[in-house]
């Protein structure tokens, strides 16, 4: 039998009900118990295999060499290990081979892998999330040539939406895809910050990406999503897209997508971030995923889920931050306590004093409190996915207004648990010796990632509030 912790016990179960998720018939193979083993292995390989790395992937961050990015072995060690657990597999169907799991223990076991390693595990986030685009917007036969190899963790996955001079502002993409005779599409362009864009950490790398079809609607009206690829059969078919490695070599060819150049950032060092031209030396081709100019909609899915995915991001750094302060606070010493002017005296843990245990308690309240929030958040979509049809209809329309604060309110005030656990370490807390500062400058990225601030206060006004006439938020 393998127990929740008490912590994680309240939330999910006293708080979330998750019991009552794992009644229904959606779950009915799972209970606590199982949840309490995901979670125990999950911390396991946590522990083994993604927190021995992190502090190295940061130091010696992602090389371009002969045209590829390199990334220190002990990324795909790690990865391999995730994969061999099922990890990659953690939401998908059990007719997929998935382990079926609620979005709540899916969250709980996420933050735990994210805790340890964020760069490392947000290949395996992005692979799950453009898995379950496709589990949910492609066709049959799409879905039956893409999402096995997702599934399993052999090919990874990646979302191409910016380009260098349209960030935000998606409708002014300059990708097109021109629609070939035997239902392809040759695609032309260049995309701007793509993370896990380029390695050789899979066999392939399935990138959903955001072009133009000439002569659709201006704007985001006139986008549409394609599969694309990094590895295609030699046939360019259709037919030809999705044929395994297994193949012989000489049918093996690379797709036309070139590797321009990685980004060198602040922090998630560890993942390749990278420019990637479409089209340039060699045919880039692609599948069109659904109807022609629905691209947005489509692509609002996956990022949706990766705008809770970076909520959650940011309160799992949080919460590193704050563990590895009250660790350090617990055994370092320094100073007395106010009444003990003897200097013969032993020295007393600094979270013996007042203010040091100030900040690790506002750390602590804003990192789990960004946690807390974001269970929540997966509770909803357990509503969605099987709740009763009153119940999905309402938990859609309240998680689809409340999106943009799980992203926002952590990617916001989680940080502020890194910047006090670097408060608490002093003079320690700016060195690499220590992680906090490691921490924070991951954690750093997440008010930027998937939308920025202002991005997120435009959805929550202009598409939620208004959007629906307020009915969501009354």
């Amino acid at each position: 039998m393998s127990a929740l912790a008490p912590d994680l016990r309240f939330l999910l179960s006293d708080w979330l009900g998750l019991d009552a998720v794992l009644a229904r018939p959606r779950h009915a193979h799972l209970d606590l118990d199982a949840i309490g083993a995901l979670v125990e292995a999950a911390e396991r390989l946590a522990r083994e295999h993604l927190a021995p790395h992190a502090a190295k992937s940061d130091a010696e961050e992602p090389r371009l060499v002969d045209g590829r990015a390199v990334v220190i072995p002990e990324v795909r060690a790690a990865l391999d290990a995730c994969r061999d657990a099922g990890f990659f597999a953690l939401d998908a169907p059990a007719d997929e081979g998935g382990l079926a799991l609620p979005a709540l223990a899916v969250a709980a076991i996420a933050t735990r892998l994210t805790e340890a390693n964020a760069p490392t595990w947000a290949y395996a986030f992005l692979t799950m999330a453009a898995a379950n685009l496709i589990r949910h917007c492609a066709a049959p036969g799409q879905r039956a040539r893409w999402l096995p190899p997702m599934v399993e963790g052999r090919w990874f996955g990646t979302m191409c939406l910016s380009e260098p001079h349209a960030g935000s502002s998606v409708g002014d993409i300059r990708t097109v895809a021109e629609p070939q005779a035997d239902g392809s599409y040759r695609l032309r362009g260049t995309k701007m910050w793509i993370s896990g864009g380029d390695h050789e950490l899979s066999e392939n790398i399935v990138h959903l990406v955001l072009a133009k079809i000439p002569g659709g609607p201006p704007g985001t009206r006139g986008i549409s999503l394609f599969i694309v690829p990094r590895l295609r059969a030699a046939d360019a078919s259709l037919a030809g897209l999705a044929a395994t490695p297994s193949g012989a070599p000489a049918q093996w060819v690379r797709n036309g997508i070139t590797l321009a150049g990685l980004n060198h950032k602040l922090g998630y060092r560890g993942t390749v971030n990278c420019l990637l031209n479409l089209g340039e030396d060699a045919p880039c081709v692609g599948e069109l995923v659904g109807a022609p100019h629905q691209g947005m909609a489509q692509m609002f899915r996956m990022m949706n889920e990766a705008r809770i995915g970076v909520g959650a991001g940011a309160a799992a750094i949080g919460l590193a931050g704050f563990r590895a302060a009250l660790g350090y606070a617990r055994e370092r010493t320094q100073g007395r306590a106010p009444g003990e002017r003897d200097p013969s005296t032993p020295m007393r843990p600094i979270i013996e004093h007042a203010d040091v245990r100030r900040m690790l308690l506002e750390s602590k309240a804003k990192a789990e409190g960004a946690f807390a929030l974001v269970l929540w958040a997966a509770r909803l979509a357990d509503d969605i996915a099987s709740g009763s049809e009153s119940e999905a209809a309402e938990a859609q329309a309240l998680l689809d207004l409340v999106t943009p604060i799980v992203k926002t309110w952590p990617s916001t005030h989680a940080i502020t648990a890194n910047d006090l656990a670097i408060q608490v370490l002093g003079g320690a807390g700016y060195v690499r010796d220590f992680p906090v500062e490691r921490l924070w400058r991951d954690n750093r990225l997440n008010a930027i990632h998937e939308g920025t601030t202002g991005i997120q206060g435009m959805d929550l006004v202009g598409r939620k509030i208004l959007g629906d006439g307020g009915r969501a938020l009354g």
